[in-house]
């Protein structure tokens, strides 16, 4: 099973929001090069300033998935990616909490970025801070997502280094997409990450992470998806039942029939919403809410449309939200 997309659009290619790209070997979410432990905490902001200067100016480039030379993370962005919808359910969350905007966003296993460059191009007040350990896939960020913010990019710090590791500054909401949490294989780092988490977020903070589910997501299947030029082929090869360790990989096929085996691969512990729950409450959050992706009339797909529920019923593929407070 393909985790389901948080939006729809007109064009293809450039919805669907599956787990962030941990690639082995590669690894620094929601499918970025991200993992629990590194480094400290550097600050890039030396090679923002080099990627701003290059092409602050020059409008982002897009380019044909079929080029000589295809960029991973540029399919990934179009195949899984959704940073527009995700930016605007956080939005809305805090909003109804808060009554008011939040300002400040921290994104976890940020990969790219793309989630941060979001955060700050839809306000111009907003500030962004990326957190992650794989320093190549930052600079990629800083090029090809931030540098074309111009001057708004200014407003976007990243880190490399320990997601638990960074306590300042306090953030609004901070957000572990694309299942990149999955990488903590014990109760005892996750908890331990979610009460960094916690000791991080301004008074009224909210805690945002997603999570995909259904007996077809525990099945050893390869499935496909065409996506404007390309196709998006998600393969999940193995699931041990006894620790929930699974393992997937992304491979993309361009036109011409030339293919990218395994660009991305992830060896996780596949969590429930019970066992994150407990986990957050267990860490200090006073509620952990769900909210669930509708389904459209006729096909029974998802419709990108997250509500919170307290109730859900069975079904052999779903994604949700998940809201700490």
């Amino acid at each position: 099973m393909i985790p389901g997309s948080r939006c729809r659009r007109a064009q293809p290619g450039q919805a669907d929001h599956d787990s962030r790209d941990r690639e082995a070997g590669d690894t620094g979410r929601r499918p970025g090069p991200t993992s629990p432990s590194g480094s400290s905490g550097t600050k890039l902001e030396v090679g923002l300033t080099s990627a701003r200067r290059a092409d602050s100016a020059a409008p982002r480039r897009r380019t044909s998935p079929a080029a000589a030379r295809p960029d991973r993370h540029r399919l990934y962005e179009q195949a899984v990616q959704c940073p527009e919808a995700d930016v605007q359910f956080f939005h809305r969350v805090y909003r109804e909490r808060n009554h008011r905007r939040p300002l400040l966003l921290r994104e976890d296993f940020c990969g790219t970025a793309a989630i941060a460059a979001e955060w700050v191009r839809q306000d111009p007040q907003a500030r962004a801070l990326g957190v992650d350990l794989h320093a190549p896939t930052l600079r990629w960020g800083l090029e090809h997502n931030l540098a074309p913010l111009g001057p708004a990019a200014a407003r976007v710090r990243l880190i490399e280094g320990d997601v638990r590791q960074v306590r300042r500054p306090a953030a609004d909401v901070i957000a572990a997409l694309n299942f990149s949490y999955f990488v903590f294989p014990t109760r005892a780092q996750l908890r331990s990450y979610f009460r960094s988490v916690r000791r991080s977020l301004t008074p009224g903070g909210l805690f945002v992470l997603d999570i995909f589910g259904g007996w077809e997501a525990q099945a050893l299947t390869t499935e496909t998806r065409r996506r404007g030029g390309f196709t998006y082929i998600w393969e999940q090869v193995s699931f041990d039942p006894l620790s929930h360790r699974v393992r997937f990989h992304i491979h993309f096929r361009l036109r011409g029939g030339r293919e990218l085996r395994r660009a991305f691969t992830y060896d996780w512990r596949f969590w429930t919403i019970p066992e994150v729950r407990e986990l957050l409450h267990e860490a200090g959050f006073g509620s952990a809410e769900v909210y669930w992706e509708g389904t459209e009339r006729g096909t029974g797909k998802g419709n990108g449309v997250f509500r919170r529920i307290r109730k859900a019923s069975s079904c052999p593929g779903w994604i949700a939200y998940i809201v700490a407070a």
